[in-house]
């Protein structure tokens, strides 16, 4: 288990000499320096720490405003850490999410989050019902007017905005394509990410591939993931499935396999059933292994409890 650091200052002018100081103090060997303001979502090095946590790990920062930019940007943080089996911690604020007390601070302030857009979506209606009833006609005139410069400032608006949406929230999915494209199809990744625990970004088929080609042309992932998928065999195609959960969660036992793909999953046996049983996600483990594609150890999967 490891402190991973991550500092930020406003601009080129200030230094990060005191948070790097603290966070030494706390024990980070590792430590991510941005230079950007607060409102900024161009911040490479705290994607690299992000990508550097590991299971167990625990994100540091000093205080939560140099992490995030806003509330909600701070829980997608820690639902994304809490995916990979990660912590974060500030040194300055009651939170961590080691401890049952942080974690029911981040919950709080999930609650006040929630709390406070229901305010903005109520004082938003009222605004516009008052100004519809001075006579007001709500809106963009240019947009009313169909002015082309309007209509291409907003398309390029809400593609950008699309983007920042993607960029913030793919460390909970786009692991999971990385990790089974293009050897499995989209059809079969999509039921993938459909079994994480929520919160994780609605998809259907095909916006799911529309996401994907969006960030590889953005540079945010591999090329490969694009590419078409083999035709597979059945048996193999769940040897892949498994062999990916295995992977990711090796403490995984025969029972919550088959429960995962009975119910998460919802794939027919070999024999067209739909539910699996311990002895037959042994066979396909056994598979899994003879294929290569498995990387941890037999002892946790000894027992079928």
């Amino acid at each position: 288990m490891h402190l991973i650091g991550y500092a930020r200052v406003s601009t080129d002018e200030q230094d990060t000499f005191a948070q790097i100081s603290e966070l030494r103090r706390a024990g980070c060997e590792t430590i991510f320096e941005d230079r950007a303001s607060g409102a900024s979502r161009s911040r490479p090095k705290l994607a690299s720490a992000l990508a550097a946590v590991g299971q167990g790990d625990t994100l540091v920062v000093v205080r939560i405003d140099r992490l995030a930019r806003s509330l909600s940007h701070l829980l997608e943080i820690v639902e994304a850490l809490r995916a990979k089996g990660a912590y974060f911690r500030s040194i300055n604020d009651p939170i961590d999410t080691s401890s049952p007390q942080g974690m029911l601070m981040t919950q709080m302030l999930g609650a006040f989050a929630e709390f406070e857009r229901a305010l903005i979506r109520e004082r938003t209606r009222a605004g516009l019902k008052a100004a519809v009833a001075r006579g007001a006609r709500p809106g963009n005139p240019k947009m009313r007017a169909r002015d082309p410069s309007a209509i291409g400032d907003l398309r390029h608006s809400l593609k950008e905005k699309h983007l920042h949406e993607l960029v913030d929230g793919r460390l909970r999915w786009l692991p999971i394509v990385e990790r089974l494209r293009p050897h499995l199809p989209w059809s079969l990744v999509l039921r993938r990410i459909q079994a994480l625990k929520p919160p994780v970004r609605s998809f259907s088929e095909r916006t799911l591939v529309k996401a994907c080609r969006t960030l590889v042309e953005a540079g945010y992932a591999d090329r490969v993931i694009l590419e078409a998928a083999p035709r597979l065999a059945p048996d193999s195609r769940i040897a892949l499935l498994v062999a990916d959960k295995l992977n990711n969660d090796p403490d995984a036992t025969l029972r919550s396999l088959a429960m995962w793909l009975s119910k998460d999953l919802r794939e027919l046996t070999p024999r067209g059933g739909t539910q699996w049983s311990p002895e037959g996600v042994r066979r396909v483990i056994s598979q899994a292994r003879d294929l290569g594609l498995i990387a941890v150890p037999k002892s946790p999967l000894a027992s079928p409890l």
